[in-house]
């Protein structure tokens, strides 16, 4: 479907990907055994009986995901999981707010059979309105507490740290503000890139609401729009624009820069920051996925979310897209911060959920449409 090369991680997944039909707390239909064909043999004027048996399986059926996560990120993941299970998959791709709104309009018309999102936000505006099934804890049990529904009505998949990527020909680490609240004072005017339609940077608001409460946070974006930001539509173009000087900060995910280097080399002008005071800042958030109960393949969708929490589909993440693996014993990329290095502030995924609340704040303030 999305046409990529097989890879030593393609084979692992693979394997892993069959372990997981073989072994999941859903298997795969089983194969049902069916007589073909009875001969007879004459050995030695003795008849015998030979049986041959061809193994018919079943149909696998299909999937449909609605996904918040963009194609060029899980696009490649999703297809290995197609590949090793037979199952067919449908996507559709938007953005994360975008998607929730959708299955919120559609309900129980909706086709969907997971959601796919990219902040908790997103999870939480569904599973708030009743949409979500609750996953067995064979699943939820995979992650950390922090990274999943305390009702078990979605999972996180991997982490994303929220950074300041900054030009590094025009700043350095030094230079660089303690606290996201240092980033309304005046020196700032013209500097900055923010991306208000983005979910990532939605839930970073979402957590200020949380910690700082609703008047802070409301001055902060006030603060931040008199600095006259330029508004971006995504991360990537963000963070170009920082190695570019269009601007010299950016309010983005860590794994998008990553991704510059590894295409661009060492000499591309923008390194990533992790806001140093423990703040909404800092924040590592998680994509996660949620099965909704109006699907129609829920075995299938409990087999998708087994499969994106198997090691391989884990060591895919931190190797391809260099997010944090979320289960135990997956190695995270070299290159990337370790999470104990980052002072995160201490939330509690769920409390991110009220993406409506945040979504009226930005409107009221003239920050979205």
């Amino acid at each position: 479907m999305f046409g990529f090369k097989t890879s030593p991680i393609g084979i692992a997944l693979a394997i892993a990907a069959l372990a997981l039909v073989a072994c999941g707390s859903t298997p795969a239909p089983a194969a049902e055994p069916q007589i073909i064909e009875v001969e007879k043999i004459v050995e030695k004027e003795v008849p015998v009986e030979r049986v041959v048996e061809v193994e018919v399986t079943r149909d696998p059926g299909s999937l449909v995901v609605y996904s918040g996560r963009s194609e060029s990120l899980v696009a490649p993941i999703i297809e290995q999981f197609q590949e090793v299970t037979g199952i067919d998959v449908a996507v559709k791709y938007g953005k994360t707010g975008e998607i929730a709104a959708t299955l919120l309009e559609e309900g129980d018309n909706s086709p969907a059979d997971v959601f796919f999102a990219q902040d908790p936000g997103g999870l939480g505006a569904v599973a708030n309105a009743g949409m979500m099934e609750i996953l067995p804890s064979d699943i939820t049990d995979k992650v950390p507490a922090w990274a999943r529904s305390p009702k078990s009505e979605w999972v996180g998949i991997s982490g994303r740290a929220r950074v300041v990527v900054y030009n590094t020909e025009n700043l350095t680490v030094e230079q660089l503000p303690m606290s996201m609240e240092d980033f309304t004072k005046p020196e700032w005017k013209g500097r900055i890139g923010w991306p208000p339609t983005n979910g990532s940077f939605q839930a970073m608001v979402t957590a200020m609401r949380v910690v700082w409460g609703e008047d802070k946070t409301r001055e902060w974006l006030l603060g931040i729009q008199a600095n006259e930001p330029q508004v971006y539509p995504k991360n990537t173009p963000i963070v170009a624009g920082a190695a570019a000087g269009e601007v010299d900060v950016g309010f983005v995910n860590h794994y998008y820069l990553h991704r510059f280097l590894a295409e661009e080399g060492e000499d591309f002008a923008a390194r990533n920051y992790h806001v140093a005071d423990g703040g909404p800042g800092s924040i590592i958030l998680v994509a996660g996925i949620g099965i909704l109960n109006m699907a129609e393949n829920k075995d299938n969708a409990e087999r998708f979310v087994n499969f994106m929490l198997t090691r391989a589909a884990q060591q895919y993440f931190a190797s391809q897209t260099f997010e944090y693996p979320l289960v135990e014993g997956v190695r995270m990329n070299r290159i990337l911060t370790p999470l104990d290095e980052i002072n995160n502030p201490d939330i509690d995924m769920a409390a991110l959920e009220d993406l409506a609340g945040t979504q009226t704040l930005l409107r009221d303030l003239g920050i979205l449409n």
